[in-house]
């Protein structure tokens, strides 16, 4: 028995070492910004927790809040235009990247709704020119485009995209055309921007005009948005929020990079997508059916972060710079909205148990 217990005792022992060896080593991989991000106490205000931004590495940023029962409040720290040094401005248009999906589902919702557009319909309905130029399209329905589920190439994925970004959507198509699917449509999801630029297309083609005309005309406007546009060309670029790349010298904010909006427009449109301000007879069904109510956005120098948080009935937008897609920029960026909704959440409980 002696000669069985010693062998096993010694390697017990060797992999104790070796775990606590494992262990002090592994600490060298922590993401320690992160961490110490996650796990400072929170400041006694909102305004606090934005102004701590900055020694996160952020040189701007915008957050607006709409709680029910009260007017709706800006916080903002850092710079608008760092390189005239101008202070961050709650009202700067920013670009809101992916945060324009909820805008394209809505309005497919409403074509939908009018008979114009038929979710079980496929790619090649709407362009039979692209049958045998894209994997599947006589398969892949506006449904399935929607809710990412298509197996289509996601353009901005192919190689060194951002360092030369497409304008066109032709371009910007052209990247994934002959490339094989992903997966089988309808067996997967996978987030893909390729889906909304042919929804976009789709839109355009059955419309006869820009499908930002139809956002424009039947939500924008039925809110009174004034400060949404669908491209920097229609707008004051002083008004842009300036974007910058970590590692990369320029001002982003001239460069092509789809919607723009200010925060509290964002805010006012989520809140009416939320409690369904927005929709005719018939039309929530079809939404709640193909697509979610909040939504991020990253795109080169500019990221974004807008939900509803209903338990306490509030609106939470916030918009951070500069971006890096190979660093912590996003997940501190998440980190600072989750702190920020925590003090609203215990600040609504406080005053209303």
């Amino acid at each position: 028995m002696k000669h069985t217990k010693r062998p096993v005792n010694h390697l017990r022992g060797i992999l104790r070492i070796v775990f606590i060896a494992a262990s002090i080593s592994s600490l060298y991989f922590v993401p320690w910004p992160l961490v110490w991000a996650w796990i400072a106490p929170l400041p006694d205000t909102v305004q606090e927790q934005v102004n701590e931004a900055l020694d996160l590495g952020f040189d701007g940023i915008i957050v607006y809040v709409d709680q029910a029962g009260s007017l709706p409040e800006f916080f903002t720290a850092g710079w608008h235009d760092r390189k005239n040094n101008k202070s961050a401005d709650p009202h700067a248009l920013f670009y809101i990247a992916s945060i324009s999906k909820l805008y394209t589902a809505l309005a497919i919702t409403k074509l939908v709704g009018e008979g114009r557009l038929s979710l079980q319909h496929t790619i090649a309905d709407y362009f039979p020119e692209l049958d045998d130029r894209l994997a599947n399209a006589d398969k892949i329905t506006l449904k399935m485009l929607v809710q990412h589920r298509s197996g289509v190439p996601n353009y901005t994925d192919t190689e060194n995209y951002w360092a030369a970004p497409k304008q066109s959507n032709e371009e910007k198509l052209g990247l994934i055309l002959g490339l094989p699917a992903n997966f089988e449509p309808g067996s997967d999801y996978e987030y893909s921007n390729t889906n909304y630029l042919l929804l976009s297309e789709i839109m355009d083609k059955v419309l006869g005009y820009p499908h930002f005309q139809f956002i424009k005309e039947e939500i924008l406007n039925r809110l009174h948005l004034k400060n949404t546009f669908s491209s920097v060309g229609e707008v004051d670029i002083d008004r842009v929020m300036s974007g910058y790349y970590v590692g990369y010298p320029h001002d982003l904010k001239t460069s092509n990079q789809g919607m723009l909006a200010t925060a509290q427009d964002v805010g006012i449109f989520l809140r009416a997508l939320n409690n369904g301000a927005l929709f005719d007879e018939g039309e929530q069904e079809i939404y709640s059916s193909i697509y979610v109510y909040e939504h991020t956005g990253l795109v080169p120098g500019y990221q974004s972060i807008a939900k509803y948080h209903r338990d306490m009935d509030a609106v939470v937008v916030q918009f951070t710079g500069p971006t890096n897609f190979e660093g912590y920029n996003w997940n501190l960026s998440e980190i600072v909205y989750g702190r920020i909704v925590k003090m609203l959440r215990k600040a609504h409980h406080k005053k209303d148990p």
